[in-house]
């Protein structure tokens, strides 16, 4: 793979085969009304079901299921396709309005489903089961037994369906309010001697520099722009976790972890397992830490440290060599995999350039009915811009497998979300330092192979301590901006240990990472590690197998929209979620490469 030191402009996405111009679309506005139309269909239908479930009713009963999972599907694109617009241009208003208008339409099919479980619930087992097992239904049986469990445990359908329209303009307004403010904030950076706006986004990417005073500089502007806002982060953070509680109490959910673990299809036993073995191994980090702050000539390592390069820092990878590079060492364990992501990246579904006005981070998302997706980035040309790529790829990846799959069957959870995209980036990875023989490169590689555990069992438990400690608090009342700046640092020193210098911390955290104020997924933290250590569980097994492993994965991969995560587990690698056995070992593989990293650290 060539690596150069100025790359030509990463490309732009292709949304025009989807909606041909943009929030202005013709075609787009022609769909929003023809998704609003199968809306109002689903609203009658479910006013004229049939009380009773029978044999005579069951047609009935069958026709709005599936009618609800077209409407569903299509109005998914009416808020994905304007999110995308809005990720490329954060200006764009009118996108804005779409997507909030399409998040009017999921609430109003929200409220309809509430109604349709709450029917449901009036049904016997016996006849609810004899309609999941018709041949029109039996494929999303799986989704439909979910959902009328559920409703089992929540209020009354009249007030279910109360706060669900209630919360469009509310709860997930809160959610819209921050992603707008996230993304109209720009910061002066200083750089070369020049002085330049930036977006948060662009700012991200300087928190990899291999500069220290780069990063202390874009870790202090990230620092002054969100203690600029943090009021109004407070504000919002708060009236989420308050809405959430108050539907909890209402339903007689004791812990706020409750609907994130059903989301994720996970149990607390699983979940406490994991973080156990990570809290027992997460002081193994400190002598990669230590070789760390050798190499990078520090006495203190702190927040911003934690993705300075180690090694070759001066090589940049084009974004054609990169994908080339993915691509072709995908191709040696799976050539449908490694054909889907030529084919990805052909056809443009990636937007990377590097640009202002853009939106930060990135992610991939499919495109209802089109059943394709698209990817979301900003390409700078660093090694970890290439892991990005190889990761969002194996996204869209997985949602290329469940491409013939009906829509409900379709959905997997957060838990099960990363395993594609980790296994793509462990493929890569280890792809790159097989072909490695310059011990600076193999360097860099190896520190980019062990950031990950480093971001996973701290970083990302850092959040996940917050949120479970912020909860607690917001039960009582509203919690200040400078408590949960405190919270923030006590989560912190309690998952990091002594890996952070004291001065090192990031009070801020809590407003700057938007996971926390996505209010479609609360506790959008821990199904990361979860999908780390999965995901290395499955691709220990592939290096064992080698490409004879490519159909079980895939089947593997079809199998999360229509089981939980510790089903999937037991099938496909026979192993027990709720036991520390396979957290133990999985953390352990995660750390392994620790020792080769320190050796050559200490050789130079």
């Amino acid at each position: 793979m060539c690596a150069q030191n100025k790359i030509p402009p990463a490309p732009r996405w292709d949304l025009e085969s989807i909606f041909p111009g943009g929030s202005k679309s013709t075609e787009f506005k022609a769909f929003r009304e023809k998704t609003a139309k199968g809306l109002e269909a689903v609203k009658a239908g479910v006013k004229a079901l049939p009380k009773t479930l029978d044999d005579s009713t069951a047609p009935a009963w069958t026709k709005l299921i599936l009618l609800m999972q077209d409407v569903a599907e299509n109005i998914h694109l009416c808020i994905s396709f304007p999110h995308m617009l809005v990720s490329q241009d954060v200006s764009d208003d009118l996108a804005h309005a779409a997507e909030a208008e399409g998040m009017s339409q999921w609430s109003t099919w929200e409220q309809q489903k509430t109604e349709l479980n709450s029917l449901s619930l009036l049904a016997s087992d016996e006849a609810w089961n004899k309609l999941m097992n018709s041949t029109e239904l039996s494929p999303i049986k799986f989704a439909l037994d979910r959902d009328r469990n559920l409703a089992k445990m929540k209020m009354p359908a009249e007030q279910e369906s109360l706060m669900l329209e209630l919360a469009t303009d509310g709860y997930h307004a809160w959610n819209r309010l921050y992603d707008k403010m996230a993304g109209d904030l720009r910061v002066q950076f200083e750089e070369n001697g020049e002085t330049t706006e930036i977006s948060l986004g662009q700012l991200a990417t300087k928190m990899a520099d291999s500069d220290r005073s780069i990063r202390a500089q874009a870790f202090a502007k990230l620092t002054e722009a969100w203690k600029s806002r943090a009021d109004l982060a407070a504000m919002a953070l708060n009236s989420q976790a308050g809405f959430r509680l108050a539907v909890y109490g209402r339903r007689g959910w004791k812990s706020p972890l409750f609907e994130p673990l059903h989301q994720s299809r996970l149990t607390q036993e699983s979940l406490d397992a994991m973080w156990g073995a990570i809290s027992r191994e997460t002081p193994q980090l400190g002598r990669y830490v230590d070789a760390k702050k050798k190499l990078l000539g520090i006495d203190r390592f702190s927040w911003y440290d934690e993705f300075a390069p180690c090694g070759q820092v001066e090589r940049l990878y084009p974004f054609d060599e990169a994908g080339d590079f993915i691509v072709k060492n995908v191709g040696e364990f799976s050539t449908e995999m490694a054909d889907f992501m030529r084919m990805a990246l052909d056809k443009r579904w990636v937007e990377a350039e590097d640009r202002s006005g853009k939106a930060g981070g990135g992610y991939c998302t499919r495109t209802g009915p089109f059943r394709e997706s698209r990817i979301f980035m900003t390409y700078g040309g660093s090694y970890d811009n290439l892991l990005t790529l190889a990761h969002e790829l194996g996204h869209a990846y997985h949602g290329f497998v469940l491409k013939e799959k009906p829509y409900f069957a379709s959905h997997y959870p957060m838990t099960l979300a990363e395993t594609a995209s980790i296994f793509s980036e462990l493929l890569t990875t280890d792809a790159a330092l097989k072909v490695c023989d310059d011990p600076q490169e193999k360097l860099m590689l190896l520190d980019q192979k062990i950031q990950q555990p480093l971001v996973f069992f701290t970083d990302i438990h850092t959040r996940y301590l917050f949120d479970k400690s912020f909860y607690a608090e917001r039960a009582k009342g509203v919690v200040g901006k400078d408590r949960l700046c405190e919270l923030m640092i006590a989560a912190q020193k309690e998952a990091f240990g002594n890996l952070l210098d004291e001065s090192g911390y990031h009070p801020y955290f809590w407003a700057s990472k938007l996971h926390f104020f996505i209010t479609d997924t609360p506790f959008y933290n821990y199904p990361y590690t979860f999908g780390y250590l999965f995901a290395g569980g499955v691709y220990d097994r592939a290096k064992k197998e080698g490409s004879s492993f490519a159909e079980k994965y895939r089947a593997l991969l079809a199998d999360t929209g229509c089981m939980t995560s510790e089903e999937v587990a037991m099938k496909h690698l026979g192993v027990d979620l709720t036991k520390a056995d396979f957290w133990r070992d999985a953390v352990a593989r995660s750390l392994s490469d620790i020792d080769e990293f320190v050796k050559l650290a200490e050789s130079k």
